[in-house]
């Protein structure tokens, strides 16, 4: 079975850790073989918009954010894990540790790493 993650990343800024986060999440997830969509909240704007179908195929979101983003409550209903960029960019494996206990957990359950 193929896993399928989104993804949203945003700093403060907008601009260096936003971008670092979605390449290494990207990265780690071809690495486990899992299909990823990734949108960055950025200086931009938003970039790579997830969809509301996006959401819907989805195993798990996954939020990677220091500000509050826009469109949270897309992710209300599924299940999600929630870190700030500084603790995955310097814990990614914790992070992906969660996530991989998140596909076993029931819709809508919200997991936060810190």
């Amino acid at each position: 079975m193929t896993r399928y993650l989104v993804a949203v990343t945003a700093c403060i800024s907008g601009v260096a850790h936003t971008y670092m986060a979605a390449e290494r999440f990207e990265k780690l997830c071809q690495q486990e073989k899992w299909s990823v969509k990734v949108e960055t909240q950025g200086a931009l704007g938003t970039e790579n918009a997830i969809t509301a179908e996006d959401i819907a195929r989805a195993n798990v979101a996954v939020l990677i954010t220091d500000i509050v983003i826009d469109g949270a409550e897309r992710f209300a209903t599924c299940r999600s894990v929630q870190t700030t960029t500084r603790i995955f960019l310097l814990e990614p494996h914790k992070v992906m540790s969660v996530v991989e206990q998140a596909f076993n957990l029931p819709n809508g359950t919200h997991l936060k790493v810190s």
